[in-house]
């Protein structure tokens, strides 16, 4: 087994571009810069060791478990080594601690950048969106708090959506005022159809929505474009016929 693309793709985003263990500055990604490429210097790592012999390692968890978002941070390389060194000192407990107040960082680190998302951030994410080759779909719309429910997500999505759905007006007045008459059409396809596309791979719940948000932020990792991408993806959440069960 090995861990997917749009795990990794999640695991990034969650990331914030900076190493999980405690305050450590090490950034995961070095932008490209000039004509050379983007450097990754992040490692994913596994709280419960990926094979018998390696840190932590569970045998009665399955390999899905192991590989999959719940049980994987992403480290700098020194790190990674550090705690797969010391087992006895970063136990499960404590690596799990270290994901959960990294992650909240990460997420408030959003919510402090969703304030100033403007319509210049949202022509750079929905230029990417719209260059996306759509499918036909029906409208249909439920309240986000029934999507929430009927898709299982959990208590942190469902503050991203309520979070996001703040800033939904500025995503309708941005869509209203494109001089482009189908551009708002055009848009909602392209995601819709991202959105099928992940659901036939087998994607559900909080894997599909954190994937869903890592493709409307571009897989970015800047904060102001992550909330931009936040704001798009909860817009559509709100108006269109994404997570219907």
């Amino acid at each position: 087994m090995a861990v997917s693309p749009h795990t990794k793709h999640v695991l990034y985003l969650k990331s914030g571009n900076r190493c999980a263990f405690l305050e450590c500055p090490q950034v995961l990604v070095e932008e490209e810069k000039q004509d050379d490429r983007h450097s990754i210097v992040g490692v994913i790592c596994h709280i419960k060791g990926q094979k018998p012999g390696s840190a932590r390692y569970d045998p009665d968890m399955s390999d899905d478990e192991r590989d999959a978002v719940e049980n994987l941070l992403v480290l700098c390389p020194t790190h990674h080594k550090i705690i797969d060194d010391q087992p006895n000192e970063y136990t499960v407990e404590e690596l799990l601690g270290i994901k959960k107040a990294h992650e909240a960082w990460v997420t408030k680190q959003v919510f402090a950048n969703i304030a100033e998302v403007t319509f210049a951030e949202l022509d750079v994410i929905t230029k990417y969106l719209v260059a996306k080759c759509p499918q036909e779909s029906d409208i249909r719309v439920m309240p986000p708090h029934e999507k929430i429910k009927r898709n299982a997500l959990s208590s942190s999505v469902e503050n991203l959506v309520r979070m996001g759905l703040a800033r939904a007006k500025l995503v309708r007045d941005f869509i209203r005022r494109n001089p482009d008459p189908d551009f708002g059409e055009r848009l909602r396809m392209g995601f819709v159809d991202e959105y099928n596309r992940m659901v036939k791979e087998g994607l559900q719940g909080d894997l599909l929505f954190d994937s869903l948000m890592a493709f409307a932020s571009n897989e970015s990792t800047d904060f102001k474009q992550q909330a931009a991408g936040l704001t798009v993806l909860t817009y559509f959440f709100e108006t269109c016929d994404v997570f219907e069960r």
